[in-house]
């Protein structure tokens, strides 16, 4: 894509975003689609959100998004009026100790799986294939989520049991025996399935379960390849360009040309969905570079002192998140990630992050655990 060409998709994408802002603040802040929250909210504010949000800059007027707001109930406070006669979800995000962060969803997760599938290639993931979900089960959005891609791409999911809390404690107590038992416990439920004869192809995995996956592939004298997975979607912070050349290179046994899998990174959570990556590739050095699928969810590099200032490209800063769903309005939250702010992309024609890795201020109090 030219430079002039690139640059229209840029400005058509500001657009949009501006326009859908515009919308989804009128329909948060009206007293009949409105949820109570930020109705209540209203009431706080020094502006009036349904006449003085006129482009996404605008929602800087706004305090930053507490997380604390996300702990504790009634859930029902997140509810859209407009919304309230549907079937509600809720998923937990944090959490690992304490009152967990939770958000209500209706169809988001759907939408936004179904949106990432239009990106997956269907070489590697055959539609009509069926999924395992090697990843945290429970009330986290990632299961169901995996489950409906899946079922939108034709094919049936296979899920394993996974408690990410229970391993946390274990780490903090310092029982590393049993964290390395139970990752074993996980484990061993995928290759269960995998060997089953279900002509499972794709699979979500995190970084870590997929490595211990693989090497104990190979210590029974077979592989991912052998037994039968050609692609696979990955996320997490975990997800460095020197794992993934050691996973591609090592693991896998070459690019998808000649080992036959392919690999794609994802960075997404419960309030963001999913960000795709550029294409990862021996070429770039396993560069990975995310953009958030706008206008749904915009993320911003943001300064660390300065949070309304947005970094310059290249430069490093906070993760700002912005949700903009009819489900769910978050604005300016700020994440527990730090990463590079990177140039429009021409499949994604507005800000990316790479090199996402834990805020370093917050670094020492995080435990990352099995997946």
């Amino acid at each position: 894509m030219s430079e002039a060409n690139l640059q229209a998709a840029v400005d058509q994408a500001q657009q949009d975003l501006d326009a859908h802002t515009v919308e989804t603040v009128a329909w948060h802040f009206n007293d009949n689609t409105g949820c109570p929250f930020w109705l209540e909210k209203k009431r706080e504010l020094n502006f009036d959100p349904l006449t003085e949000i006129k482009c996404f800059e605008d929602l800087n007027k706004f305090p930053d998004f507490e997380d604390e707001w996300l702990r504790g109930g009634p859930v029902r406070r997140w509810v859209p009026q407009g919304l309230a006669d549907k079937p509600v979800y809720v998923f937990e995000t944090g959490g690992t100790t304490g009152v967990p962060k939770s958000r209500i969803a209706i169809d988001d997760f759907r939408t936004d799986y179904s949106n990432f599938s239009d990106t997956l290639p269907d070489q590697y993931f055959p539609p009509g294939a069926n999924w395992l979900m090697l990843g945290p089960s429970g009330p986290r959005r990632l299961r169901l989520a995996v489950e409906h891609l899946a079922q939108h791409r034709g094919g049936i999911c296979f899920c394993i049991d996974l408690d990410p809390r229970w391993v946390i404690k274990l780490i903090k107590k310092g029982k590393m025996d049993q964290v390395e038992e139970y990752k074993k416990h996980c484990i061993d439920q995928a290759i269960t399935i995998l060997t089953a004869g279900h002509e499972v192809k794709c699979m979500f995995g995190t970084p870590k379960l997929i490595e211990s996956l693989c090497l104990e592939l190979e210590e029974r004298g077979t592989s991912l390849a052998e037994v039968g997975i050609t692609g696979i979607f990955s996320g997490g912070t975990e997800f460095t360009p020197q794992w993934t050349k050691f996973c591609v290179e090592e693991l896998f046994g070459g690019p998808p040309e000649k080992s036959g899998v392919y690999m794609t990174p994802t960075y997404g959570n419960t309030l963001m969905g999913l960000a795709c990556s550029e294409p990862v590739t021996a070429e770039n050095k396993y560069k990975i570079t995310y953009h958030a699928p706008q206008p749904r969810a915009v993320l911003q590099v943001v300064d660390f002192d300065d949070t309304d200032r947005v970094v310059g490209y290249g430069e490093t800063g906070r993760s700002k998140l912005t949700t903009l769903t009819k489900e769910f309005f978050v604005p300016g939250f700020l994440e527990r990630d730090e990463g590079e702010r990177e140039r429009p992309y021409e499949a994604y024609p507005w800000d990316g992050i790479s090199g996402v890795r834990p805020f370093s201020r917050l670094a020492g109090g995080t435990t990352v655990g099995v997946y």
